[in-house]
């Protein structure tokens, strides 16, 4: 802790005759006492009778700056230098004035003119170096701390703001040794150990640095800064529970702190304790207005929470205090492609790489978001820009191979998921990309591998990585006499894809028990080699092994050869009947109709398509049948201007439902949803709609499907070209015969 400047008020006597000598004498017991309003009346009696009298001008300053007079304490003081320039404290007490006016500056000129007055003057070599210091002209602060250090080499405080400005030089050694003198000639002086720690943090001596604070805060337990800095190097070792413990501390001691504020908003916020953080957030603004990392970290916070919205306010309430900050506008972008608005966010993106051109992250986020506008070229040269500036960026790399794949440039996509899992081998994403790109090439043993790398993704959905005290098989070791569970783990679309494999474990001697979705239940109870059907949640029975739904092509190793037929389900007669009832009287060829998919699917803007898109182009003369369970607001407006079209989701139950009404159609379009493999899987004459770049299982080229023999593949001829498509479907469905 530095000390506050000490003023020199003894006068000088200089026989101004008996009267100015008494009271100012008397004066000056005044002050000494405190009784500054006393002295105040006294030495100005003086300067009546004298009006140069330089020590009631010097006495008088002292006086007026006491009562915070700061102009009056100015111009007294300077009277008293045009008198006597060459008086050493009376330029010292001029500094004192001009610093507590925050003239700097000035401040500095006059404790500097002191010390050349006096060269054996320590304070005037000592404060004008704190506000050299202060003023970032560090170089000649250290002089002068140097010069005052001489004259008193046991002045603690001296040494330690020493090093404080050793520190801003960047000369950490240094300014570990300058605390070090401090330590050595006062012991006890905290505010040493506290700066000491701070240095120590900055070369990342975590351990050293907590020590530091933590013999700070012993010597001086109201230390609220040491308090606060003992909780900053606690969090960067993951200790967020103890970092806490002592921000809150530091708060008790000084609860304005709007810094202690913020320091434990990121504690609750490492903890995942958001709403805790926001609070804290906003109690540093409320005391702090501008502070615009607290902006900042409050908008990181909110986006956390998935609160979008407002956490993209944050960041613009950062951006308007500090508008130069990139990763302000980096930041939002990403808060704004989470909202989907991805023109908002590519926006952002290009104002951070305004600030920031060499922002590699920023190119590699705005391809993302300009792929999501389906822009995909530019996308691509975003990607590029980002892999320019950073060769090794593994993360880019993958992202380029995803929009090559979009762009239908598979080898170099392929090329590109390889550069990525080279540079960081552990990047599940991109080994990820690498399965569907072998997959969808019909590379299958290949594929079947890499595609385990499923279970560490990042973006794995909750509950998919199921943890079982049982081994997993993969096709290693007998199943003879043995229980496996077989559980599904993605949509509903691919358990009906891969349920057809349960027929071939139990062909290897072991008992089955399928675990599905509950809206798949009843149609797959009773599959043949299953010995039980289960829907997820269920308590399970006793077991000997497991494996997922998707893993077992990989324990098979299934080939296009060897690619097991689909299920065989029994539709129930009841449902059947129920359905043909609400379907009414023939009148033509039945057509079930499925045109959009889930719209959270990270696919849908490429796969779904508007209902009246597809009406345009279908033939009149059959009766269409809505299959669609779940009808976007545009859609349900367009089956209200078509009374024609029975749609009938909004009655379906489960899968049963489903299934029965498939069988009742003479021909099913659906886009790429669980409903197509249902469809396929029943055998019904299926049009799946297949976007530029399809997704792994329909691989490429092809117009039928070694999953479903009975499907036609009707692929875009071009990105988001769905006209060529629909011309061709309206063609085919025209010559449907009921």
């Amino acid at each position: 802790m530095s000390r506050s400047p000490k003023f020199t008020p003894q006068a000088r006597v200089a026989n101004p005759g008996a009267q100015i000598l008494a009271k100012l004498q008397q004066g000056l017991a005044h002050q000494q006492q405190g009784q500054w309003a006393q002295a105040r009346t006294l030495y100005e009696q003086v300067l009546k009778l004298k009006p140069g009298n330089v020590d009631a001008l010097k006495l008088l300053g002292v006086v007026e700056l006491k009562a915070g007079h700061l102009q009056r304490a100015a111009e007294l003081t300077r009277k008293a230098i045009a008198i006597e320039p060459g008086n050493a404290g009376i330029h010292y007490n001029l500094g004192v004035v001009l610093a507590a006016l925050g003239q700097d500056e000035a401040a500095a000129g006059s404790y500097l003119q002191a010390a050349v007055l006096k060269p054996d003057f320590a304070d005037a070599h000592y404060f004008a170096a704190n506000t050299l210091g202060g003023l970032n002209r560090h170089e000649a602060a250290i002089t002068s701390y140097d010069r005052a250090l001489a004259l008193r080499p046991d002045h603690a405080a001296a040494w330690t703001r020493r090093g404080n400005t050793l520190a801003a030089l960047g000369q950490h050694e240094a300014a570990l040794a300058s605390y070090q003198h401090a330590i050595e000639a006062k012991a006890d002086f905290a505010d040493a150990w506290n700066n000491r720690g701070n240095v120590l943090r900055d070369l990342g001596r975590h351990a050293e640095a907590l020590a530091s604070y933590e013999r700070a805060v012993l010597l001086q337990p109201d230390h609220a800064e040491a308090h606060d800095n003992r909780g900053l190097v606690l969090h960067e070792l993951g200790r967020y529970a103890e970092a806490l413990e002592s921000h809150e501390r530091a708060l008790l001691l000084k609860p304005d702190h709007a810094q202690s504020h913020f320091n434990r908003g990121n504690a609750f916020s490492a903890m995942a304790q958001y709403p805790a953080a926001i609070a804290s957030y906003d109690c540093a603004i409320a005391l702090q207005p501008g502070f615009a990392q607290a902006h900042f970290n409050r908008g990181h916070t909110l986006h956390a929470m998935k609160q979008y919205p407002a956490a993209a306010d944050s960041y613009a309430q950062a951006i308007a205090l500090r508008p130069g900050d990139a990763a302000a506008y980096y930041n939002r972008g990403i808060t704004l492609g989470a909202m989907k608005s991805y023109a908002e966010a590519v926006a952002s993106y290009d104002q951070a790489l305004a600030l920031q051109p060499d922002h590699a992250a920023a190119y590699n986020n705005r391809g993302a978001a300009l792929r999501d506008l389906q822009q995909y070229q530019a996308a691509l040269d975003s990607y590029e820009r980002a892999i320019a500036l950073k060769p090794d960026y593994a993360d880019a790399y993958n992202n380029r191979g995803v929009v090559l794949s979009d762009l239908g440039r598979y080898p170099e996509a392929h090329a590109s998921y390889e550069r990525a899992c080279a540079l960081q081998p552990d990047d599940a994403e991109a080994h990820w990309n690498l399965a569907l790109g072998e997959l969808q090439m019909g590379n299958f043993e290949r594929g079947w591998q890499a595609y385990e790398w499923r279970w560490k993704r990042e973006a794995l959905a909750p509950g998919l990585l199921r943890s079982f005290p049982q081994p997993l098989w993969l096709g290693a070791g007998s199943l003879e006499g043995k229980t496996i569970l077989l559980h599904a783990e993605q949509g509903l679309g691919d358990t009906l894809q891969f349920s057809r494999y349960a027929r071939l474990v139990a062909g290897r001697g072991a008992r089955v028990i399928l675990e599905v979705q509950a809206p798949l239940l009843r149609l797959l109870t009773g599959l043949e080699g299953v010995a039980q059907v289960l829907a997820r949640g269920s308590e399970l029975p006793p077991f000997d092994c497991h494996c997922p739904l998707l893993s077992l092509p990989l324990a098979v190793k299934t080939t296009l050869a060897t690619m097991p037929p689909p299920l065989v389900i029994t539709n129930n007669p009841g449902s059947m009947a129920g359905w043909a009832a609400r379907l009414g009287p023939r009148t033509g060829p039945r057509i079930g109709l499925v045109w959009s998919g889930n719209a959270g699917h990270n696919n849908d803007i490429r796969r779904s398509i508007a209902l009246a898109d597809l009406l345009r182009h279908l033939p009149s003369g059959p009766q269409y049948v809505s299959l669609q369970k779940e009808v976007r607001a545009a859609d349900r407006a367009t089956l209200q201007a078509h009374p024609d079209i029975l749609h009938v989701g909004d009655d379906l139950g489960d899968f049963t439902d489903t299934a029965a009404l498939c069988e009742l159609m003479d021909g099913i379009v659906s886009v790429d949803t669980s409903v197509a493999h249902l469809a396929g899987t029943l055998g019904r004459k299926l049009w799946l709609l297949l976007p530029f770049n399809p997704d792994w299982r329909w691989m490429l080229e092809r117009s039928d499907s070694p999953w479903y023999p009975g499907a036609v593949l009707c692929r875009q001829p071009a990105i988001g070209d769905w006209d060529s498509v629909l011309d061709r479907l309206g063609q085919q469905i025209g010559s449907i015969q009921a």
